[in-house]
């Protein structure tokens, strides 16, 4: 590990499968630059129904033969039968994935609710269930600590939490907060409920505050006040870029003084942030070892 204190979490991060040429320079570009801090894995995610599939598996496959990273694939229930999705699974396996993400997933585009495949799987707790019985995988699986948009309440969304876990999840990603003691009492709450496994904190570090306003808005993350404020009072974006390290450098700090043992970052494919963000708190850069030339 290239991160020497003890003291600091260990880092993973999170990429999407590239569109374009362009994207694919763009990702590799992100995969060079992060991997020097030795995260204990990436993430890269999968489109609704499989709609990436092809991109998100080329991504990987060149990750894990030119980065040497450890991957966790993204899975969603979407679109797709139980057989399909498992076989995805396997495919996984197949390139050494030992790690998924196993997520309910967000309805198509142009679809307001999650409607299930009549023979696929209607829950991410029955896809944690039926992964298992396909490979030893390390599952993570979704949280969101101010609760889902579709939940009824809070205290419910930890009740479909925990069924994910009893169902073999081995740790939870939370969506991203600004606020830590947010995150916090909800941690507090996963304990009171008998969640034992591990809940670990999204980081998004703010790129485009605009963009990320309506992010929130739909995934129902509050934005406090003074990040309006701080944010219209950036007159540049070089004074936004700053900020942006800023908010989120005291955040993973604060995280880890309240005994986090991971951090899980969200780039977008932008990796300068978050390496910012990791040399901001004292995570050490290692040179990378790229094992072939080419882009993703």
């Amino acid at each position: 590990m290239a991160n020497t204190s003890k003291a600091l979490p260990s880092l993973s991060f999170e990429f999407f499968p590239p569109h374009t040429p362009e994207g694919s320079l763009r990702l590799w570009r992100s995969v060079e630059r992060l991997a020097p801090l030795a995260p204990q894995y990436v993430s890269v995610t999968y489109g609704a129904g499989g709609t990436t599939r092809d991109r998100t598996n080329v991504a990987i496959q060149t990750i894990i033969e030119r980065a040497r990273l450890n991957v966790a694939g993204h899975l969603t229930c979407v679109g797709a039968t139980r057989e399909e999705t498992l076989d995805v699974a396997r495919g996984y396996a197949r390139m050494g994935v030992r790690r998924i993400v196993a997520l309910r997933g967000d309805p198509p585009k142009g679809e307001t609710t999650f409607t299930p495949h009549p023979d696929g799987f209607a829950s991410a707790a029955e896809l944690v269930e039926g992964l298992k019985t396909v490979g030893d995988f390390e599952i993570a699986v979704g949280a969101y600590p101010e609760a889902h948009p579709e939940a009824v309440s809070l205290s419910a969304d930890i009740d479909n939490l925990k069924r994910k876990i009893d169902a073999g999840g081995s740790a939870a990603i939370t969506q991203f907060f600004f606020d830590n003691d947010v995150f916090l009492r909800f941690r507090d709450a996963c304990a009171r409920a008998g969640i034992s496994a591990p809940i670990v904190p999204g980081i998004l570090p703010v790129e485009n505050f605009g963009k990320m306003l309506n992010f929130a808005a739909r995934c129902g993350a509050s934005v406090p006040g003074w990040m309006h404020k701080a944010f219209g009072n950036a007159e540049t974006p070089e004074a936004a870029y700053l900020l942006s390290v800023a908010i989120a450098s005291e955040q993973c700090t604060g995280l880890a003084a309240e005994g986090v043992g991971h951090l899980h970052l969200y780039t977008l494919n932008n990796p300068d942030l978050a390496y910012d963000v990791c040399r901001a708190i004292g995570y050490v850069a290692a040179p990378l070892a790229v094992a072939e030339s080419g882009a993703a």
